[in-house]
This record gives structure tokens, C-alpha cells and sequence, in this order.
């Protein structure tokens, strides 16, 4: 299947499977405690726009918390294999969302790719981007994050090594933990894409990013309680 030759990456002649980690659990307090996944650009909610974007990838898991059922009918039906899972915990922040998702992952894979569900302007060439830069990553390198004018970005990417130490490591153990505690092995890949950069937190972020790029998130008409013509 041609999805298959575009999932099979490769590290010299090797092939690289790759297993996405969709993080959506949120509370979204920043933002009135409405799920910023389900905004939707150009008519597609924002996690259903980030499936499509890891939809060459081996594996995908979401990881849902406290919008879960608002959040489920938005993922019924789509195409795109991936697996659902729920973090019991939601309230202990985005690191225990983080181990959720990785242990619902197999045991086969050699990198993990960790994505926000935030992200309004990332799409397949960002995250083929990114697998490249992973792919020709330093020698030593076991975690590459982008770049973009000096402040780090998402996604990030790692190996199976990484992720079976903050496996192993304890609740307390998250990505950025890792990093400082690795520096050696994480590389800031540098990058001018600004997608890398960009995530909505606050009714301002909708704002800001229509102002910059025109782009005007709007929110599904009777799913979250705020009528698309309510949105900045």
C-alpha cells in the first residue's frame, strides 16, 4: 500500500518505523474551558487535521482527558488508523498524558514522534520535515526538537531508547526533563518554519494568528457551546 512506502522512513538501509503520540487531555483553562482541538480551521477540526498530518506515520495513539466526550464524535469515522486512549489523571498535567501515550504504543518501534493537538499550521510536510531531520540527526543525537529563531518548537521526536526512559524514569518524567538532564544527546534543529512555533493557548492566540497569517479559527457550531460567529 502506498501508505506503508511512506510510513517505511529509513536510517541508511534500514527501515524506521515511527509511532505518533497525539496529546489532547487538556483542560484548556487559558481557554475557557472549551477543547482548542476542536477548533476548526477551513471547516476541520484542529486534531483532525493533526491526524491527517501523521497519517504516514506506523502508529498513531490520541491521548484524551477532560474533554474526552466532546472531543470522541469528532474522531468517529475518520480513516486514519490510531488508537484511543484515556489519561485517568488528566488533572497531574501533560507529563502523565505523555506516559499514557507512550506505554499504549508497541513495543516495535524505533522513534516516537510526541505532537500537540494545538497546533493549527502543521501538516504532512512538517512532520516529513521533521522525520528528516531525525533521520540525518548528529551523531549521539537521540532527541531532536525544532528551532525556530532561537526558542524550541513541536513536535518533538525521539528515540525508543528515550522513550523507555521516561518510561522507566517516573510520573515526574517528561520530555523537557529528559532533555536537560541529556543535552548532550538532544539536538535544537534549527528551522524558519514557523508552524513549529505556533499553538493557540488563549482567546489572544486566535487573534494574533488570524492578524499574521489570516487564518481565522472558529468554533463548531453546537459541540462546545459557542457559536462559530462568537470566535475572534
Amino acid at each position: 500500500m502506498a501508505q506503508d512506502k511512506q510510513a517505511e522512513q529509513t536510517v541508511g538501509a534500514s527501515p524506521l518505523r515511527i509511532g505518533a503520540v497525539l496529546l489532547a487531555a487538556g483542560s484548556a483553562s487559558r481557554m475557557g474551558q472549551r477543547p482548542k482541538c476542536l477548533l476548526e480551521l477551513e471547516g476541520q477540526a484542529l486534531i483532525v487535521r493533526q491526524l491527517r498530518a501523521l497519517a504516514a506515520l506506523q502508529e498513531r495513539v490520541v491521548v484524551l482527558g477532560h474533554h474526552a466526550q466532546a472531543i470522541e464524535p469528532v474522531l468517529a469515522g475518520l480513516h486514519i488508523p490510531f488508537a484511543r486512549v484515556h489519561n485517568p489523571h488528566p488533572q497531574a498535567g501533560q507529563t502523565s498524558s505523555l506516559h499514557v501515550g507512550l506505554a499504549a504504543l508497541s513495543s516495535e518501534l524505533d522513534a516516537v514522534l510526541v505532537a500537540l493537538a494545538d497546533q493549527p499550521l502543521i501538516g504532512p510536510a512538517d512532520i516529513d520535515d521533521l522525520v528528516q531531520a531525525f533521520r540525518n540527526r548528529p551523531a549521539g543525537v537521540e532527541l531532536v526538537q525544532p528551532s525556530v529563531q532561537g526558542l524550541p518548537g513541536n513536535p518533538v521526536m525521539f528515540s525508543q531508547a528515550v522513550r523507555q526512559q521516561i518510561l522507566a524514569g517516573g510520573p515526574a518524567l517528561g520530555c523537557r526533563q529528559w532533555q536537560q538532564a541529556h543535552p548532550r544527546q538532544v539536538y535544537a534543529w534549527p528551522s524558519d518554519n514557523l508552524a513549529y512555533r505556533t499553538d493557540v493557548d488563549t482567546p489572544e492566540d486566535l487573534a494574533a494568528l488570524a492578524e499574521r497569517t489570516g487564518h481565522r479559527l472558529l468554533w463548531p457550531t453546537g459541540q462546545v457551546g459557542v457559536p462559530a460567529s462568537d470566535a475572534p
